[in-house]
């Protein structure tokens, strides 16, 4: 009979089923992720954010799966025709594939040749031939001609009879089993250009004659020749033989068929007629059905992977080094339109804007360079965040001459992502905060408060716009967004919220909160003033004591009545706090951050029936360092003076650069040009990498070698390690990228550097 599900996944997972038991209970009880991998660790015994999400999704999968399993045997019973070993083999579909398979002969389905051929009668012709083909086909057809029924002569019951045979072929499961896997395991995906559209689809050139294993077809790569597909520009096919391969012999997909209905060339009366219906089996129904399964099996498994590739890189970024409360002046980069500005106080606050107009086609230099100056002394400002938009590297010199005129103000200038700036200008959420800002200045705000705190400001942006995915238009949305909100999610409560200062869209994130509760939040605090403890969020509308359970360990008040709620260790936890406290005579102000004192207090001494172990040292760590954040120290990379486009490039350079994007075949680097490089998977580092994120993370700064550039395709391919000579490169010319100051956004650029060849050469560093 049926596993249950939780032993099913406890098997997937390789954890014990008593854990997977007590998870899916807080699941089914509301308990959020970053919930219960924090602070229910005895129940789950220890089980983290990764394996409980993995557990969530295949939770939802397999309880699918089971209602699709109790439709199918009740249609089936209704049919009259469940039979034991049916069931038996219903029960052990351990997947929707097979499942299917199984119903495939009983589902309702519309009036195919094979039922009309049953029902004038020609079941029996069939089945006498299969059944002995020493038999002259046309001699026993002659038997079934009814022109009542519809079969006029011999080769109208013949045709129905090989209906009904191919259809019977068609709808054994564990036949399509078998052709399904030996295809999925030994074909291969081709694709070639639709005549006169080889100019039109130039980009998707490596894939004009282009195949390879389908089982082995790395994701970017699937995703490239299905774009290729739906823009008109290619055909996909799948092989499953050669080419030269005469079209009168049997393949081995027609011989598996054959085989398991005992159809054999013996020369007898009935086996041609018999072979020719397993090839028009094969060829006119099992073989299309699979290759469009295959084919949406291929980009499903392409789908998840460049989800998962999305998500990674949407982690590191999130967790990115945030500059901290310092004044910040933003810069938007601008030539026609101008430069927007934008100061913000430490908290985020927006005190000043302007519109400067430095460059082309003003070239107003002395009177730009006098506004920023006075909006930098008039707001001690103590950073200059610069979008690395178009103009990006001109606007770095004019902030750059701000610095050397103004030393006392001890400014630094950093150039960040401007992804989704624009996306959050013209958004809602920025209406609401700056209902009077001029849409263009709003994203100059962002700018400077995403250097401040990336995850604060990033938050309000829909992550499929931040810029660091690939072919997220192509992949499924669905999956896409879920899996995203989950990295988000995961991020924001990895580092908690100071409560009295978040905004409604960052609140919005924290466990067992929405946009609603967040809202409440965010009103309360603006009629009533700060939080002054944890538990005065219970006075929020419509927030209850089980919201509060998941939502207040993740939520900080900074200054409050209790020290505790500052840190995350959770009010339910308090009492471990204060039994500390009552055993060694000192207050909490005098515990917290006292690491000599914490590291003398045993675990141990502490537990009891609720609160074990691991709790408890999380609690002690916790006091240990209070808030303490898991993202890491704030560092910048330093552009190359002189180095502002790519024909001030020259092989042999050794830069500095900020990792904007890590795929499956390498990282992209941002060395202040306005093209991307990119360090192949072969070049990330002098031993062996299976996965570029082992070694770079998005937001991350490296030194990188320049190895070679195509000024005219505007390539340019680096290296980590600096020890490579350059003209070892690629075979192409060099990594793909497109300009930022014109053509494609650098995403869509990024996304073109994985198609075909180009990928595939960098694979293959020469000489190596």
């Amino acid at each position: 009979m049926l596993k249950s599900i939780a032993s099913r996944l406890a098997a997937e997972l390789a954890v014990r089923e008593a854990q997977v038991t007590a998870t899916i209970n807080l699941i089914d009880e509301g308990a959020t992720v970053p919930f219960i991998a924090r602070y229910r660790k005895e129940v789950t015994g220890g089980l983290d954010d990764t394996q409980l999400r993995q557990l969530a999704e295949r939770l939802t999968y397999l309880r699918e799966l089971d209602d699709r399993r109790v439709t199918i045997l009740k249609s089936i019973t209704e049919q009259d025709k469940l039979t034991p070993q049916l069931e038996a083999a219903i029960y052990g579909a351990d997947n929707k594939t097979v499942l299917e398979d199984l119903y495939l002969p009983y589902k309702p389905k519309r009036r195919t040749k094979a039922m009309i051929a049953r029902e004038a009668g020609l079941a029996p012709l069939a089945d006498s031939l299969l059944t002995d083909p020493t038999q002259q086909p046309e001699t026993l057809a002659a038997g079934f001609i009814d022109a009542d029924k519809g079969v006029a002569d011999t080769k109208a019951a013949l045709d129905g009879a090989r209906a009904i045979l191919i259809e019977r072929f068609a709808e054994d499961a564990a036949l399509l089993g078998r052709l399904r896997d030996k295809l999925w395991s030994e074909a291969e995906i081709a694709a070639a250009v639709i005549a006169g559209k080889e100019q039109e689809g130039a980009k998707f050139a490596d894939y004009f004659a282009h195949r390879e294993p389908l089982k082995t077809t790395p994701s970017h790569r699937a995703l490239a020749l299905l774009r290729g597909r739906n823009e008109g520009i290619l055909s996909v096919a799948l092989k499953y033989q050669p080419d030269e391969t005469p079209v009168t012999q049997r393949s081995a997909y027609e011989e598996l068929i054959a085989a398991q209905f005992g159809i054999k060339d013996a020369g007898r009366a009935a086996d041609k007629w018999l072979l020719d219906g397993v090839r028009l089996c094969w060829r006119a129904k099992i073989f299309l059905s699979l290759e469009l399964e295959l084919v949406s099996k291929l980009k499903d498994a392409a789908d998840a992977e460049a989800i998962k590739v999305f998500a990674a890189n949407l982690h590191d970024l999130l967790l990115a080094a945030p500059a901290g409360p310092r004044a910040t002046i933003g810069l938007d980069p601008g030539l026609r339109t101008g430069v927007k500005v934008a100061v913000v106080d430490n908290t985020g606050k927006l005190l000043d804007t302007a519109t400067i107009y430095p460059h082309e086609p003003r070239r107003d230099w002395e009177r730009s360079l006098a506004t920023l100056a006075a909006l930098c002394t008039r707001h001690k400002v103590q950073l200059i965040a610069i979008g690395n938009g178009t103009a990006s590297r001109e606007t770095d010199k004019l902030a750059q001459d701000v610095i050397k005129a103004f030393p006392q103000l001890g400014m630094a200038k950093i150039v960040v992502s401007e992804a989704g700036a624009s996306v959050y200008s013209a958004s809602e959420l920025a209406a609401r905060e700056f209902p009077d800002l001029d849409v263009s200045l709003r994203g100059a705000v962002s700018i400077a408060r995403r250097l401040q705190d990336p995850l604060a400001e990033l938050v309000k942006i829909d992550p499929k716009s931040i810029g660091v995915g690939q072919y997220q238009h192509d992949v499924n949305q669905s999956q896409l967004a879920r899996s995203l909100d989950a990295v988000v999610e995961d991020c924001v409560n990895a580092v908690g919220v100071d409560v009295n200062m978040a905004s409604v869209p960052l609140l919005t994130r924290i466990s067992g909160l929405n946009s609603t509760l967040a809202a409440n939040i965010v009103a309360h605090r603006d009629a009533n003033g700060a939080f002054k403890s944890r538990r005065e969020l219970l006075k929020v509308s419509r927030l209850g004591e089980k919201t509060f359970e998941q939502a207040a360990g993740f939520l900080r008040i900074s200054n409050g009545d209790n020290p505790l709620d500052a840190s995350s260790v959770h009010p339910e936890a308090y009492p471990v706090v204060e039994q500390i406290v009552s055993n060694t005579g000192r207050a909490v102000k005098q515990i917290i951050g006292d690491p000599v004192f914490i590291k003398s207090l045993r675990a141990s001494d502490y537990t009891d029936e609720r609160f074990g172990l691991p709790t408890v040292m999380d609690i002690l760590r916790e006091l240990e360092k209070p808030g303490r954040d898991p993202r890491p120290a704030f560092e910048t990379a330093t552009f190359q003076d002189g180095v502002e486009d790519i024909k001030d490039l020259t092989p042999g350079m050794v830069l500095e650069g900020v990792v904007t994007n890590v795929a499956n075949f390498g990282a992209f680097v941002d060395i202040g040009i306005h093209q991307d490089g990119l360090v192949h998977i072969s070049a990330l580092a002098s031993k062996f990498v299976d996965d570029p994120r082992t070694v770079v993370k998005a937001g991350q700064v490296v030194k990188v070698k320049v190895l070679e550039v195509d000024v005219g395709r505007k390539r340019i391919a680096l290296t980590m390690r600096l020890s490579d000579e350059p003209g070892t490169g690629s075979r192409s010319s060099a990594g793909r990228s497109e300009p930022r100051t014109g053509g494609k956004p650098r995403q869509q650029a990024q996304q073109d550097a994985g198609n075909g060849a180009m990928a595939a050469a960098f694979a293959k560093l020469r000489g190596r």
